[in-house]
């Protein structure tokens, strides 16, 4: 009988396969003008990063969330362990992921407005995300690795915690999860894109962030935008044609300095 990798195992490193993968198909994408944000010309002259060290930060933090999974599933048991004495239903199962949403989303605003407004952690680290004025798929995660900890791999791992998941919950969860953050930074408005239509936080909402006059606005990521709307920094934005082609998407309120 062949190799057949743990729930833990995939836990792991499906999300991984999962980005590059993806990304890979936005890559293929990329081409298609009318349905960019920022042309392909923008996107090469604007970012302040070049690709080959976007790769290079993304599978460092790839490499160190692998590690902080691979102890958390060994601290918390497997699958084989619990199994024995829990019944997931359905219902559990979403209550599970929902919160496990609501403690990602909720964390990340937090500790991403923070950043933005500590102008040490700004400049010293979260500034490296934002080198990508023109964000795009594979560089989704493409942060300081002190970020990357901070933000994802330690939101990662209390909403695994709180929510209650088992290993083999969270294969699915944070493989869905690690879609929507690449979505988000793909740069493309697609039709049809179900992310588009199901939630407000998409790709134009957080390209809005990208720009220099919404970088105090749209910390929400990577699924709701409830603590923006509640906080105040939501920024609503219009989607507009270019005249070059492509779509814009443009602040609908005056920005204060």
């Amino acid at each position: 009988m062949g190799f057949v990798p743990s729930d833990e195992l995939l836990g792991a490193f499906a999300p991984i396969v999962v980005y590059w993968v993806y990304s890979g198909i936005y890559v293929s994408l990329s081409s298609l003008e009318s349905y960019r944000l920022h042309s392909k010309v923008d996107e090469d002259e604007k970012n302040l990063v070049s690709k080959s060290n976007v790769v290079k930060g993304v599978l460092l933090q790839q490499f160190i969330q692998a590690i902080v999974a691979i102890l958390l599933f060994t601290v918390t048991g497997s699958d084989a362990d619990s199994s024995k004495t829990k019944q997931f239903s359905l219902l559990v199962l979403a209550s599970q992921c929902v919160t496990a949403m609501l403690v990602l989303d909720t964390w990340q605003y937090f500790m991403h407005r923070y950043m933005h407004h500590n102008k040490f952690l700004y400049k010293h680290i979260h500034s490296q995300h934002h080198r990508l004025v023109v964000p795009y798929a594979y560089g989704a995660l493409y942060n300081h690795p002190v970020e990357g900890l901070i933000l994802d791999t330690t939101g990662g791992a209390l909403s695994f915690l709180i929510s209650g998941m088992s290993p083999r919950t969270s294969v699915f969860f944070f493989s869905f999860a690690t879609i929507k953050t690449v979505d988000d930074h793909c740069g493309l408005c697609l039709p049809g894109n179900l992310f588009h239509i199901l939630f407000k936080n998409n790709t134009a909402y957080h390209d809005v962030h990208h720009q220099l006059y919404g970088s105090k606005f749209n910390f929400s990521q990577p699924f709701f935008v409830m603590w923006d709307q509640i906080l105040g920094t939501y920024m609503p934005y219009s989607l507009e044609k270019r005249k070059d082609g492509g779509f814009e998407a443009r602040p609908t309120k005056q920005v204060k300095d």
